[in-house]
């Protein structure tokens, strides 16, 4: 059997020559700046989708009230002397299945004029299910008058990350509001 060659222990590197390599050496950089880029694309694609949501819950919220808004502007409305129960019985009629009629808030008050209008959000108190609580105007008007209809919702908003936060009520609430002001016509 030949014999082995003598074993010789590798020499180290300089504590320059490795920091040196360790600078030169580019395996993992991309994991690298992708973990310093992650956190903030993530959070911006989060609070993307949280507006995109509240945005189209908006638009939804609107033609609703478009809808709802007819009803009172033909007089469809007041010839059957609707309730404040059912005329929002029949605006939820109008609502997308994700939208619930318990968080569907309506105010119905008539102006004397266009520049007397009040469109101020009227302040909305919650329960403990986080369902608006409170009763609201609901005068229909007769024909010519001049009806302003206030459409509520209040919709859950998630707290994104690095403090994003879409909310205006209180527990992760935000107030979603259309205002419709028009004159009815001689029914």
């Amino acid at each position: 059997m030949p014999a082995l060659p003598p074993i010789t222990p590798t020499a180290r590197p300089a504590p320059a020559r490795r920091t040196a390599s360790l600078r030169r050496d580019r395996r993992g950089a991309t994991a690298i700046e992708f973990a310093l880029v992650a956190l903030p694309l993530m959070a911006m694609l989060i609070a993307v989708l949280e507006v995109t949501t509240t945005f189209f819950a908006q638009q939804v919220l609107e033609t609703a009230a478009e809808r709802g808004s007819r009803l009172l502007m033909t007089g469809a409305a007041q010839k059957t002397n609707m309730t404040s129960a059912a005329f929002k019985s029949k605006m939820c009629t109008y609502l997308p299945g994700f939208l619930k009629c318990s968080r569907l808030v309506i105010d119905v008050d008539i102006a004397t004029d266009f520049s007397m209008a009040n469109t101020t959000a009227p302040a909305v108190t919650l329960d403990g299910n986080g369902n608006p609580t409170g009763t609201r105007s609901f005068r229909l008007g007769s024909p010519g008058d001049i009806v302003i209809m206030k459409t509520m919702y209040v919709w859950d908003v998630q707290a994104g990350p690095l403090g994003f936060d879409l909310s205006t009520l209180s527990r992760g609430k935000r107030l979603l509001i259309t205002t419709s002001v028009f004159k009815t016509e001689n029914y």
